[in-house]
């Protein structure tokens, strides 16, 4: 299952680990240098929920982030899942 917020639409993102050697230059060394560069994925913090609604009687089990969560606190369960398209 991809790792997509069914909410936001929040996936991963790929970006760069850098490594870095020496002493700055403030502490007296001769400065930070980067000896290595990686390739990573920043990954959403997905929750898989069972959600209540109460105007369908029933419960949705969604995948969403935490900020998906916040959002449907905010908004409502139901409207927040028909905005989405998830009822």
């Amino acid at each position: 299952m991809s790792k997509v917020c069914q909410i936001t639409g929040k996936k991963p993102v790929v970006g760069n680990r850098i490594l870095r050697k020496g002493l700055a230059k403030k502490k007296g060394g001769i400065g930070r240098h980067v000896t290595a560069v990686n390739r990573r994925r920043f990954e959403p913090n997905l929750q898989r929920r069972r959600l209540w609604v109460p105007e369908l009687k029933r419960f949705v089990v969604v995948r969403l982030t935490a900020r998906g969560l916040r959002t449907l606190e905010k908004k409502g369960v139901y409207k927040g899942l028909l905005e989405a398209g998830l009822i």
